[in-house]
């Protein structure tokens, strides 16, 4: 394989990865764009399980609305026609919060 065909094969895993857990792409993402919106759900998604949340409940099934245990930890969703710095700050804002929610019992 090529380093091309390397890079596309990644690029469509990451956006299985972020539509699977219910994040908005409209094709238009560059690479970096994708690989930074994929690490700030990581970060996400990993203090959320520290505060004791469930992600197979914080963020529920694709196409489905979120039920979360506290709504401080759903994944925000990405607006239509939102830009990916736009979606980011908000995601880095939400993590921020949930770093200062204290833990479920």
């Amino acid at each position: 394989m090529t380093q091309s065909e390397d890079l596309k094969r990644a690029a469509r895993q990451t956006i299985d990865r972020l539509r699977a857990r219910g994040v908005r792409l409209d094709g238009d993402e560059s690479v970096d764009e994708l690989v930074a919106i994929d690490d700030a759900v990581e970060r996400f998604e990993e203090v959320v399980m520290s505060k004791g949340g469930d992600l197979m409940v914080d963020e529920g099934l694709p196409g489905c609305p979120p039920q979360p245990d506290d709504p401080h930890f759903a994944l925000p969703t990405r607006a239509p026609q939102e830009s990916v710095t736009a979606y980011l700050e908000r995601l880095e804002k939400t993590i921020e919060t949930v770093r200062r929610h204290p833990p479920l019992e």
